[in-house]
């Protein structure tokens, strides 16, 4: 999917991109979605004017928001009991576990540098509202981070794509979106190597 990417986005359109970005953000089944990647190569691709930029950046901020929202309210609503809920293809305890070890570890700022974090993206919104952080505050680090996110990667993405001589574009397309893959799962490596190395 990955290296598809350019062709999915113009395929796809501003709705598709939003529709991803939401469900990574707010659907438990949405923790695998390519968020950084998608956002860099769409603002790449809408440095080629196939997208506005600033329609899919504003539109793709409200789908962030909106979906942390919905994490949220899952939480809030289901609480506990998705501790208690059977591992499946879609839905692993140890993610939620992650979540709150990374919720603990670094507070409520966890709402914006989890938007960093693949899987733990997924999943704070839903830790948030199962701890019962108060919503005003969530709201708050949720508008903060997903602003940072969407314009910060996308604009990246947008601006890159400006510099780049035209006929290099699909030169260095693909090695960067490989970069943000590898950039975006360093934390998670991390973290199992260190948990590896802890139960030794």
């Amino acid at each position: 999917m990955h290296f598809n990417l350019p062709e999915l986005i113009k395929s796809l359109g501003y709705f598709g991109v939003w529709g991803i970005i939401f469900a990574e953000s707010g659907l438990l089944i949405g923790f695998f979605l390519p968020g950084d990647s998608l956002l860099f190569t769409a603002g790449f691709v809408a440095s080629q004017n196939l997208l506005n930029i600033w329609v899919l950046i504003f539109g793709a901020f409200v789908c962030a928001v909106l979906g942390d929202n919905v994490g949220y309210f899952t939480g809030h609503k289901f609480g506990r009991k998705l501790f208690d809920k059977d591992d499946s293809w879609l839905f692993r305890k140890k993610h939620i576990v992650k979540t709150q070890d990374f919720y603990e570890k670094h507070g409520k700022k966890t709402i914006v540098l989890a938007r960093f974090v693949p899987i733990v993206r997924t999943f704070a919104p839903i830790v948030a509202g199962i701890g019962a952080m108060h919503y005003r505050s969530f709201m708050s680090y949720n508008l903060v981070g997903g602003f940072v996110w969407t314009f910060g990667i996308t604009l990246l993405g947008f601006f890159l794509g400006k510099t780049l001589p035209a006929e290099q574009l699909d030169k260095y397309l693909l090695p960067i979106i490989g970069l943000i893959i590898v950039v975006s799962l360093l934390p998670s490596i991390i973290h199992v190597i260190q948990e590896n190395r802890a139960n030794k």
